[in-house]
């Protein structure tokens, strides 16, 4: 059997275990004892908000002059803004507008799908390379600089997918949504996964909807359940730079 294709069932099944356990969960007879948690963890708070402010802020400023090439890439490959800008929910459920480099044509970013699936044709060139390397994420440090996300939390979702299973999204979002975290290095090739499920658009949707999402909410709240702290963030980071591949 090919290495990829077992790697990619033994993940689905995984994935699977993760839905069982979230649709198994009892979320309103959890939250209460995870906003009590919460409460307590005054420390961990402070020092997690200070190295997002610190963080954010030094890295904006040393990127400065990298965003600005890949600002020339971008509007290189299509006309159209250099930023893209999407609506999410963030902690407490309340919207924020998430910025990304945009990896699409201008055009493209109107559409009503709001899943990427495999190579996708509405990609631009340079933006194949931005997702890729994650590079695309990264004016999402200003988010975390004004506080709508933190550097390690959950991924932020769209309202739709949200309101899918509002009852789990009021416990993980007690906290800050984040750039990154356990959920999104496990599953940071979710689009070519997504790509595997078919050709169809709507099979994707369904997917995404009742398996991977299922699966990201619960991988994402055991991960700071049982591990949260000011260390385990640290860790997460370094991975997270680890993935990084900013060669082309």
């Amino acid at each position: 059997m090919d290495v990829n294709n077992a790697a990619h069932d033994e993940l689905r099944d995984q994935i699977a275990r993760w839905s069982a356990a979230f649709h198994s969960e009892d979320w309103s007879g959890r939250l209460p004892l995870e906003s009590e948690r919460w409460r307590r963890r005054l420390a961990y708070r402070c020092a997690k908000r200070g190295l997002d402010i610190a963080s954010a802020a030094l890295a904006l400023l040393l990127l400065a002059p990298f965003f600005l090439v890949l600002a020339l890439l971008i509007r290189r490959d299509s006309p159209g803004p250099v930023l893209f800008r999407q609506e999410r929910v963030g902690r407490n459920l309340r919207p924020f507008a998430i910025l990304k480099f945009r990896t699409m044509y201008h055009e493209s970013t109107q559409s009503s799908r709001q899943l990427t699936v495999g190579s996708d044709r509405r990609i631009t060139p340079s933006g194949h390379w931005l997702r890729r390397t994650k590079l695309d994420e990264l004016p999402q440090l200003w988010n975390v600089l004004v506080g709508d996300m933190s550097l390690v939390g959950s991924r932020p979702e769209v309202p739709r997918y949200v309101a899918c299973h509002p009852e789990a999204y009021r416990v993980l979002l007690l906290a800050r949504p984040g750039i990154t975290d356990r959920a999104s290095l496990v599953l940071r090739d979710e689009s070519a996964l997504l790509g595997r499920v078919g050709a169809d658009p709507a099979a994707a949707e369904r997917y995404y909807r009742d398996e991977l999402l299922p699966a990201k909410i619960w991988l994402s709240l055991e991960d700071r359940s049982e591990h949260a702290g000011f260390v385990h963030d640290l860790r997460l980071i370094l991975e997270t730079l680890g993935v990084l591949r900013i060669a082309p």
